[in-house]
């Protein structure tokens, strides 16, 4: 069973800490949905109750954060214009300083979890250029804006909202102190309460999980987080092939085209036009996928993608966010690599 904070010393610092960040709206303190989850995290979580009535009496509700959830779609991006935005600027620059000042974590993490570093060290740097862009919302406010004022996506916020108080809890931090994006995102990984949870580690061994500033447990907890979603050690994340048939073509839809096993594919004459001297196919049985990637001069260019590719995306769910992520290693090992 979990242990109440009933220390004293902790329990009133943090009720200091929250009154502290008093605000005069009290926007949530009287909803049902927030009674339902403050009996929730009494009854299966042994939360305090004192704790949760000082936390909510200090959360606000933030328009903005439903603003930008609600921003018109607008036609997908093209990939010319989508990968500059995503791994141009100085990120290939500060990516590859970071990897040379974090060496041994960097050699640590990829023998533990079996992620190459570079990967690694791409999640970062298009998440947040390594630190730069980490949010300036109070993670408690976006999450509670969006689990009781954005129907759509309720459940989903309710649930990384009872993540937050509870590593606040296990963090003996008040829930008041995280800062990250509109929708939640925390750290240089950008985790969302229940993945920090899940997911992030010591790895600097410090008695303590610090996204923010541990280099070693950022490094650790994002080879932690690929590792955990079935990242395939030693193989291939895309490589690239020659134009497949005008069959194959047909069947791309835009997306994260449907797989089937390798051997299918190279039966059908896809061919692999490139591949470093260190890369190893997977088994002829290995589930792989083929993506279009159009290019500045109309052209598309095709790839064939393994696991490893859909396993990044889990961080975002796009076929143009794996393929920046995999762009931006792929240069940071060469950049590393030849210094």
């Amino acid at each position: 069973m979990s242990r109440r904070l009933t220390s004293p010393p902790v329990f009133i610092a943090l009720l200091f800490a929250i009154a502290s960040n008093f605000v005069v709206a009290q926007d949530y303190k009287d909803r049902a949905e927030w009674a339902a989850l403050k009996a929730e995290l009494i009854t299966e979580n042994n939360y305090d109750a004192a704790v949760l009535d000082a936390t909510i009496a200090c959360v606000k509700r933030q328009d903005k954060v439903i603003t930008y959830m609600d921003a018109p779609m607008r036609a997908p991006t093209p990939w010319h214009i989508y990968w500059p935005r995503h791994i141009g600027g100085d990120r290939l620059q500060r990516g590859a300083e970071f990897m040379r000042a974090n060496r041994a974590s960097f050699a640590t993490a990829e023998q533990s979890y079996g992620v190459p570093a570079q990967v690694v060290a791409a999640i970062i740097g298009v998440e947040t250029v390594y630190g730069r862009m980490t949010g300036n919302f109070r993670v408690i406010d976006a999450l509670a804006t969006l689990a009781f004022d954005y129907p759509r996506r309720a459940e989903f916020f309710r649930a990384e909202l009872k993540e937050l108080l509870l590593l606040a809890r296990e963090q003996k931090r008040s829930p008041l102190d995280f800062m990250g994006s509109f929708a939640g995102a925390m750290g240089w990984p950008q985790f969302m309460p229940g993945s920090y949870r899940k997911w992030a580690v010591d790895f600097d061994n410090d008695q303590k999980i610090d996204l923010w500033n541990s280099p070693a447990d950022i490094v650790g907890s994002v080879a932690s987080f690929l590792a955990g979603h079935g990242w395939q050690r030693g193989e291939p994340v895309m490589l690239p092939i020659a134009k497949p048939g005008v069959e194959i073509i047909a069947s791309l839809d835009g997306g994260l085209s449907p797989r089937k096993p390798l051997r299918e594919f190279l039966a059908a004459g896809i061919t692999i036009t490139s591949r470093d001297a260190d890369i190893v196919l997977p088994a002829d049985d290995a589930s792989v996928g083929i993506i279009s990637l159009d290019n500045a001069d109309g052209q598309n260019e095709y790839w064939l993608t393994f696991e490893n590719f859909y396993v990044i995306t889990r961080y975002n769910r796009s076929r143009m966010y794996a393929s920046s992520v995999w762009s931006l290693a792929y240069a940071l090992k060469k950049a590393v690599t030849t210094r």
